[in-house]
């Protein structure tokens, strides 16, 4: 039993020698022939090793989450990608630009490191809490609870322009991007000709029929035919040879079918909430002459200090002192109508026609704030709209709204309600019209018209008709508004 038990022992040991010298020699091998041989024939133990020396060079990837925006807003249209894969990031650089149903945002990064993947196109919609770029960091893993910086556009011009010039940012709106994109045409290729360079849909359609040499329709100038009589006998027709063939025009126009978003999807919802509101209307017109005087005394004024005065100011104030004596139509109501709630400031939005569609921004507390002040806060805002770049704040907390549809051409309109407020007037253009004055003489005046809309639920026709009596007050006995100014 013994010697069975030293033989096997001594064959056990012989083959673990054998297996032993086989791994020297392969190892060997491997050593002489690094070029040619590959690592798979390494053992275990050098495999763990270095897949453990590949993890010490390289961080963690962090997965950049959309934030919440505020407002209640879920979803944002990507306008622009500032980074692409492979670009390095640090905190606080620009990652993206995104359009909500309130305002344009810029999406900064809280993280050190290299972007390795972007979930999202341009047009593409983004959602809140959803992945927008994987990064890869050099940081502890305990960083991949924090969340992405936000960043309101509202924002110095120094700074506006800086943000330009570092990203070659192109002026252009959504749905020009939409149609440069579908045509496979370059924005830094087309020269745009619209203010401060922005590229317009025309300047699009004119790029591309260049590429494609097509033929523009003509005027239909030329499609007039000559009147019988004036045609020429058939001796001079002949004597002058054939006419040359016109070239039919080529028409390479499609239809267009894009998805509503930003601020054309925030419309719709607007809108929609207010077909719920019961409507009323009232019209009237105001005497505007002593005004018109009154402002031609004070532009030279306001314009040495550098703000430009236009009657809208005048306008807001009159509706402010208004409403300190008709508090319900600075009010709002709840979904159900059951409560109603009296706003003790008066944020007095104007309806502005902007490049990304209709936009109200909103004048804080005018029942603190003088002409002038008003005055200095319309020129802000009107800079910012032109240039797409209103705040959330801006366009949020309004109470009361005018709008004026007469700096377009119109007189009269019926304006919708802009919920959860209650009343909004639309003025139209001054005109100039001959009227009576009140010694029965002909004079020429200067005549505004006003249209209010009212939520009938709440308000009744008498105190909208009184509300207008008062505005007109102040408007046409300019010196009237001294007495109530605080």
């Amino acid at each position: 039993m013994a010697a069975v038990t030293r033989c096997s022992f001594t064959l056990v040991r012989r083959l673990l020698s054998h297996q032993y010298k086989r791994r020297c020699i392969r190892v060997q091998t491997i050593k002489a022939n690094k070029s040619l041989q590959s690592h798979t024939f390494l053992p275990q133990l050098y495999n763990a090793r270095w897949l453990h020396m590949t993890c010490a060079r390289h961080g963690p990837i962090l997965q950049f989450k959309l934030s919440d925006i505020g407002e209640g807003i879920m979803e944002v249209t990507v306008k622009e990608w500032y980074v692409k894969e492979g670009d390095k990031v640090s905190q606080f650089d620009s990652i993206c630009e995104v359009q909500s149903d309130k305002a344009s945002v810029t999406i900064t990064s809280r993280y050190d490191g290299v972007v390795r993947k972007l979930y999202y196109d341009v047009d593409d919609t983004a959602f809140v809490g959803k992945p927008l770029v994987d990064i890869e960091t050099e940081s502890s893993p305990e960083l991949t609870q924090e969340e992405d910086v936000v960043e309101t556009p509202a924002m110095s011009h120094d700074e506006h322009t800086h943000q330009e010039i570092k990203g070659h940012k192109t002026q252009a709106t959504p749905s020009v991007r939409r149609l440069a994109m579908e045509n496979n045409i370059k924005l830094s290729e087309v020269v745009g000709t619209g203010k401060d360079g922005r590229i317009l849909k025309e300047d699009i359609l004119n790029f591309l029929a260049k590429q494609t040499g097509a033929i523009l329709p003509p005027s239909p100038f030329h499609e007039i035919q000559p009147p019988a009589a004036a045609v020429r006998p058939k001796d001079k027709l002949a004597a002058s040879g054939p006419q040359p063939a016109m070239p039919k025009p080529v028409f390479t126009g499609k239809d267009v079918t894009e998805p509503l978003k930003g601020f054309h999807k925030a419309m719709v919802k607007t809108m929609s909430a207010a077909l719920k509101i019961p409507h009323f209307g009232y019209c009237d017109e105001v005497d505007l002459s002593c005004l018109v005087k009154l402002r031609a005394e004070l532009k030279p004024l306001t314009e040495a200090r550098g703000i430009k005065l236009s009657y809208m100011p005048f306008f807001i104030k009159a509706a402010s002192l208004g409403l300190l004596q008709f508090p319900i139509l600075n009010a709002s109501v709840d979904e159900s109508c059951q409560n109603i709630t009296y706003k003790a400031a008066h944020n007095i939005g104007l309806a502005m026609d902007t490049s990304q569609g209709l936009l109200v921004p909103n004048v804080k507390n005018v029942q603190l704030l003088s002409v002038f002040e008003i005055s200095m806060e319309l020129n802000r805002l009107q800079a910012l709209g032109a240039t797409a770049q209103l705040g959330t704040s801006d366009l949020t907390g309004g109470t009361f709204t005018l709008s004026n549809i007469g700096s377009i051409g119109g007189t009269y309109a019926k304006p919708v309600i802009l919920p959860p407020e209650v009343a909004i007037g639309a003025l139209g253009k001054i005109q100039i019209l001959p009227r009576f004055d009140s010694s029965g003489e002909l004079v020429k005046a200067h005549i505004m018209n006003v249209s209010w809309s009212a939520d009938h639920r709440i308000i009744d026709g008498a105190t909208m008709c009184r509300f207008s009596n008062l505005w007109r007050e102040y408007l046409e006995n300019p010196a009237s508004m001294v007495l109530d100014l605080k």
